[in-house]
């Protein structure tokens, strides 16, 4: 089989064949994935305006909720619009080096909400089993210093595995099928012995995975105990409602890049990594920020004062303004908004 040639890698180009191409209803898949796409962008977007502009929750907890916001806002926004554009241009094509690219930012992304998810863990254990120490634990110091990790470790591995994966020789049919360039699709392209490498990955992935998710399971158990001996029936029904929105996120991330990076390859089939990815990358980033706000009556709260602060008052000043074009009264054109 004819395989590349290496002084063309970078000018070549890849297809990425993705659910849209396979689908048999393209065009309603387009429109949900569009109408995700934007509840993405619009509930990520407000949740990180409301947690930086409310001071009340300017705690640990809610900063790594907005680097959780600010992830999912990011990570979709790299495979999402290339997606609904290509398939409204009909062209599917993707430099090498755009696909490096992609595959580098998406494994940064997802290796650091990966890692942010068990400090998130973290920061609800001590908030319930040590809450006089919990400002001691998590100081805004130790909160970033988490941030931060999340971010190198998951930069650093990100980059080890696009440079290794996009140095294999690749064959003449180029056709990724897949939503995005990730690496066990683009392994099935290379014309070269890849077993080695497909171990590392497998390796790297129980890693990156089961370690943070041995610790949140490890963090709610004592958690549970915790709030079974709690003598306030409120305090408990508090703890489980949010501790139950951070297991619903982790659930739908870790299940997703379990079956991604975990299973071995024969599991495997071009049509199921599809769905997959279409759930960790469009409908989770959606589904995040509402299962975080919809039962938090302090996020609630703030997007409530929020709102009244800033939105409200510009909507009735327009209205003032309209009213007086028009030629009425200053006494009218209060009577009208009220």
């Amino acid at each position: 089989m004819e395989l590349w040639n290496s002084s063309f890698t970078w000018g070549s180009s890849f297809i990425l064949v993705g659910i849209l191409n396979d689908s048999g209803a393209s065009e309603l898949l387009c429109a949900m994935i569009t109408i995700l796409y934007m509840l993405a962008i619009a509930s990520n977007g407000l949740l990180l305006l409301v947690i930086t502009m409310d001071i009340r929750l300017h705690v640990p907890m809610y900063l790594l909720l907005r680097q959780l916001s600010l992830l999912d806002l990011l990570f979709t926004s790299v495979i999402t619009p290339k997606t609904l554009l290509d398939y409204l241009r009909r062209e599917n094509s993707i430099s090498f080096g755009g696909c490096a690219l992609q595959m580098f930012l998406a494994l940064t992304l997802g290796g650091t909400e990966d890692l942010l998810l068990a400090f998130m863990a973290y920061d609800r254990y001590v908030a319930i089993c040590h809450p006089l120490n919990y400002m001691i634990f998590m100081r805004p110091r130790v909160c970033w210093l988490m941030v931060a990790t999340s971010w190198i470790l998951a930069s650093l591995s990100a980059l080890g595995h696009t440079m290794y994966t996009m140095h294999f020789p690749f064959c003449m049919s180029l056709e990724i099928r897949h939503l995005l360039c990730e690496i066990p699709p683009l392994l099935k392209l290379a014309c070269a012995n890849t077993s080695g490498y497909e171990l590392l990955v497998y390796v790297t992935g129980v890693t990156f995975l089961l370690l943070p998710l041995s610790a949140i399971v490890a963090s709610y158990t004592l958690i549970l105990f915790t709030v079974l001996h709690m003598p306030s029936n409120e305090g408990r029904k508090k703890a489980l409602v949010t501790c139950s929105s951070h297991l619903t996120v982790v659930g739908m991330f870790y299940g997703a890049a379990t079956f991604m990076y975990v299973l071995p390859s024969s599991f495997h089939s071009p049509k199921q990594d599809n769905v997959i990815s279409v759930f960790y990358t469009i409908v989770t980033p959606a589904l995040n920020p509402l299962i975080y706000s919809l039962r938090n009556k302090e996020v609630m709260g703030a997007l409530r004062r929020v709102l009244g602060k800033y939105v409200l008052p510009a909507h009735i000043t327009l209205i003032l303004k309209l009213h007086m074009k028009n030629g009425l009264g200053k006494g009218k054109a209060l009577n009208g908004c009220l």
